[in-house]
């Protein structure tokens, strides 16, 4: 199916400052949100404490939840709204991870219906000890670092057939990292040397393609993330699959070009390289557009219908696309460019 009409030339290559500028502003105000709220917004999953949700009958105030349940032995921290405000759901945040028993929910509910005069039920309670949480976040970033190495071998030896250097410098930095743990080095300080040494040595050992796959899902990343801490939202496990599910949706688009930008350099070697990658971006540009407007369509209606327990995995997924599609066309691709200037 031709979304575009063939022969259509739009000049992406041309635009790539304003693109670079667009990019470095997006990861800049990224990183200073995520500075000036301390990192991310931890999740019970990551931050640990009990989680409990629960029904009304009627509509009630915030505050009278939390005078309600300041006077048991409950440390709350945040009372929010969850889903539709027809539903009179609240989600309340506990720094401790106290066991819920069901005597302790009976006066839960008891104390809530004589505070607020509406019945109340309490449909869910999570607990998370502040290790656990720990733990969780530590592998999640080994995780998402680990894919990204895996990436890189992947993309190394299918464009430049360097299975074997990609591959040993894939596994030294994984021993690297994996050593390093057992001193007790803080996983995101190790996370981010690692990821800044794996850059260098993409550009001393010329990996070009694996270099501008992984600036631009790093991009990605950095830039969904940034969204989430200006938006407020929480950071769970959830969102973790979110990204990785991003990062593998972003460098399929970035293959695509990749692999016809390795076929027009066979075929109009004698062309000069801004015009090679700029045809390249052109003709997959109908797949391109209908690959993400079919996904965004989905993830909409997911957004918008499927419910508060989905909703923030697809409100990342909207973001990951919508940021992927347009790292695969103005990052990964002026990498290249920018590396045969340099």
């Amino acid at each position: 199916m031709q979304f575009i009409k063939p022969g259509i030339n739009i000049n992406f290559i041309g635009r790539k400052k304003i693109a670079f500028v667009l990019s470095s502003a997006m990861v800049l105000i990224s990183i200073i949100s995520l500075v000036f709220h301390g990192g991310p917004k931890y999740g019970i999953d990551f931050a640990g404490g009990t989680l409990i949700q629960l029904k009304f009958s009627s509509p009630i105030k915030i505050g009278d939840i939390k005078a309600s349940l300041s006077k048991m032995d409950i440390h709350i921290s945040s009372v929010q709204e969850f889903g539709d405000r027809k539903d009179f759901e609240f989600l309340v945040r506990a720094d401790s991870s106290a066991e819920i028993t069901e005597d302790l929910s009976l006066e839960i509910e008891k104390a809530l219906a004589a505070a607020t005069g509406s019945s109340a039920e309490i449909r869910r309670v999570e607990m998370v000890g502040p290790q656990v949480g720990k733990d969780l976040r530590e592998k999640a970033l080994l995780a998402m670092f680990f894919a990204l190495l895996f990436i890189t071998i992947y993309i190394s030896g299918r464009f430049e057939l360097k299975w074997m250097l990609s591959g040993v410098m894939a596994g030294a930095l994984m021993l690297s990292v994996y050593v390093l743990n057992f001193f007790h080095v803080s996983i995101p300080f190790l996370m981010a040397a690692a990821l800044v040494v794996t850059l260098i040595l993409f550009w001393v050992l010329e990996l070009k393609y694996a270099m501008g796959a992984i600036v631009a899902l790093i991009h990605d990343v950095i830039i969904t993330i940034g969204i989430f801490s200006i938006v407020d939202k929480d950071f769970t496990l959830p969102i973790i699959a979110a990204l990785l599910t991003i990062i593998g949706y972003s460098l399929n688009d970035t293959i695509i070009i990749f692999d016809r930008i390795r076929e027009n350099l066979r075929k109009y070697h004698k062309e000069r390289l801004d015009v090679i990658l700029n045809k390249s971006v052109n003709e997959t540009l109908s797949r391109t557009i209908l690959t993400s407007l079919t996904t965004l369509i989905v993830l909409v209606a997911l957004f918008l219908l499927g419910g508060a327990i989905i909703h923030d995995f697809a409100f990342a997924m909207i973001i990951g696309v919508l940021v992927g599609t347009y790292s695969s066309v103005f990052v990964a691709s002026p990498i290249l460019l920018a590396w045969k200037k340099a």
